[in-house]
């Protein structure tokens, strides 16, 4: 699958065209290349995703996510929240990794487009013209890399990696099924943490 293909599935996962989710997918992109890694389709890979929570610049994950294999759902990828356009990728048999950032040259332009103007307006994304989505997705995506990618060099990972627990067991209590790193002994019963009255 060529890039522009990838570039389009992840906007289809996204759900809607914006300049943060074609940042994350160059972003992703280059740093598989960078380290000469595939995407990751079990856990090989781990990422760390710095742009954190409540703001409108977190579509960047969903293009990390879809353009590295680093997802939620696999647990192989975490937010570190300092509100920075930048991740870095692991290699978790080497501890081999690269930190790359979007530079902010393309801001005004960006912050100028029809979308964004419209996105500060209160207009839900997904409702805002094709045409003026896709102008920031092209600007985004055709710019230069050395103008909107600072990519930095190859560095060893101090990361010590727990392996996977396998398998599940019912809570002896609410009978519901619970992963078995998150059961609690008590006495000689195995209960899930919202039985146990544990916190975690």
């Amino acid at each position: 699958m060529d890039d522009r293909q990838i570039l389009m599935d992840a906007l289809k996962f996204h759900g809607h065209k914006c300049w943060a989710s074609v940042a994350g997918v160059r972003v992703g992109l280059a740093a598989l290349r960078e380290l000469e890694v595939k995407r990751s389709g079990g856990t090989q890979l781990y990422g760390i995703v710095e742009i954190g929570e409540d703001h409108g610049g977190m579509c960047f994950g969903d293009g990390i996510q879809y353009s590295t294999g680093c997802t939620f759902g696999k647990g192989n990828i975490r937010k570190q929240p300092l509100g920075k356009v930048a991740f870095t990728l692991i290699e978790k048999d080497t501890n081999r990794a690269i930190r790359i950032a979007f530079k902010p040259t393309l801001q005004k332009q960006i912050a100028a487009s029809a979308f964004m103007q419209k996105r500060g307006a209160g207009y839900p994304a997904d409702e805002i013209p094709e045409e003026e989505q896709m102008e920031v997705v092209d600007m985004v995506w055709n710019a230069p890399e050395n103008d909107v990618l600072a990519i930095g060099k190859v560095f060893d990972y101090p990361g010590k990696w727990v392996p996977e627990v396998m398998g599940f067991r019912v809570c002896d209590s609410c009978g519901e099924l619970t992963a078995l790193a998150y059961l609690r002994v008590m006495g000689d019963r195995h209960v899930c943490i919202t039985c146990s009255g544990y916190d975690r």
